[in-house]
């Protein structure tokens, strides 16, 4: 399990998203950081529906609105502060959440409590 340096505060503005890679277990995976209204949260880049990536054009994760996380290949809405699907194929089901920490200017990412199989 490792931790990974993801971003500096204030970094990202209100509706902004990143994409970074993290290993867990040996396993390299792809995540996105994203600000939502000042808050940041971070989640396994992979839809609970179909274990693809969420963002069919490049690190663009919200909806147009930016209320919601988007899939874009099923078109399932995952709320971005909990990552609960609330429309769409997976609805009910959660993104894999990654653990954040600021230390110092840093927002740094830790592996998730349970790795995704699906």
């Amino acid at each position: 399990r490792m931790t990974v340096t993801i971003a500096r505060l204030g970094e990202l503005r209100p509706g902004e998203t990143k994409k970074f890679l993290f290993q867990c277990d040996g396993i390299e995976m792809e995540g996105f950081l994203l600000n939502c209204a000042g808050q940041h949260h971070a989640y396994v880049n992979r839809c609970r529906h179909v274990p693809m990536s969420l963002d069919w054009v490049e690190n663009q994760f919200f909806t147009e609105d930016k209320r919601f996380v988007q899939c874009a290949t099923h078109g399932a809405y995952y709320l971005p502060d909990t990552g609960e699907c609330v429309a769409g194929p997976p609805c009910g089901r959660q993104l894999h959440r990654i653990p954040l920490r600021i230390e110092g200017d840093q927002i740094l990412g830790d592996c998730p409590g349970s790795l995704p199989d699906d």
